[in-house]
């Protein structure tokens, strides 16, 4: 059973005491699971959210947000959502599911943390005027990369399921830019493994969008992890990532995110 990777407010070290965990090189508290979350200490004060270690990544590549105005695109639950307003950024959640959103809503209440939350198809979704500083895409995909996880996505998944996930990904890829101010940064990522979900999707993006480039990822930006970057600069962490000598406080779900910026 895999273990459980929490995001804190603040104080990790400390919430990694209280909870019998440690606290990883990326920041995330990590411990093992007897019970119920909800029962965990700081729950239900607000201090912590689940969140995969690899997940937590991506909202990381913006910077400092302080101020700035980010969409999530397919937000819920919230993960995103809420470390971007933690950050200081004035976030805008999307997602298309009206349960999905109460439940983030749920979660952002808990936090003590405040987002506008919109129940919108982010392809349809018309954005605001002015465009946004940042947008963050956590695409729908194959989940591959949850397998530690979830070891059924290996029985569930069908290669036919790609090309479907693949237009989706586009889609939403090219309605981004049009969210984007001019100078806008574009975060893009999935837990997936295959590469038509990650490295190919942000390639044939920029080959269709002059107006995009990457911007690469510096391994000091995920806490000097060089196997974790790729040789183009951007993030590919694997289930086999952060090798512990106890097994069941190894491993990162697989994830793809790449930092694009436009002109």
């Amino acid at each position: 059973e895999p273990s459980l990777d929490l995001t804190v407010k603040s104080e990790a070290a400390q919430w990694a005491s209280r909870l019998h965990g440690e606290v990883l090189p990326t920041g995330s508290v990590r411990t093992l699971l007897h019970g119920s979350v909800t029962m965990l200490p700081g729950f239900a004060e607000g201090q912590w959210w689940v969140q995969d270690a690899a997940a937590a990544l991506p909202a990381k590549l913006f910077g400092d947000v302080v101020g700035k105005s980010i969409a999530d695109l397919c937000a819920a639950p919230g993960g995103k959502t809420a470390q971007l307003a933690h950050a200081g950024a004035e976030v805008t959640a999307v997602d298309r599911s009206p349960a999905r959103v109460a439940r983030l809503r749920e979660n952002l209440a808990r936090l003590s943390l405040q987002a506008e939350t919109v129940v919108a198809d982010a392809v349809e979704w018309p954005g605001r005027p002015e465009g946004f500083d940042g947008v963050l895409i956590d695409a729908p995909c194959t989940s591959t990369g949850t397998i530690r996880r979830h070891p059924d996505v290996a029985w569930l998944r069908q290669e036919s399921d790609i090309a479907a996930l693949m237009a989706l990904q586009q889609r939403l890829l090219r309605k981004s830019v049009m969210l984007l101010k001019p100078g806008g940064m574009l975060v893009y990522c999935t837990c997936s493994l295959e590469p038509e979900e990650g490295e190919q999707a942000v390639a044939t993006l920029l080959a269709t969008e002059p107006a995009l480039r990457r911007v690469p990822i510096a391994p000091s930006e995920v806490a000097g992890l060089n196997e974790i970057v790729t040789a183009e600069g951007d993030l590919r962490t694997l289930p086999c990532h952060l090798p512990h000598a106890d097994p069941r406080l190894g491993g990162l779900d697989g994830f793809f995110a790449a930092r694009l910026v436009k002109s």
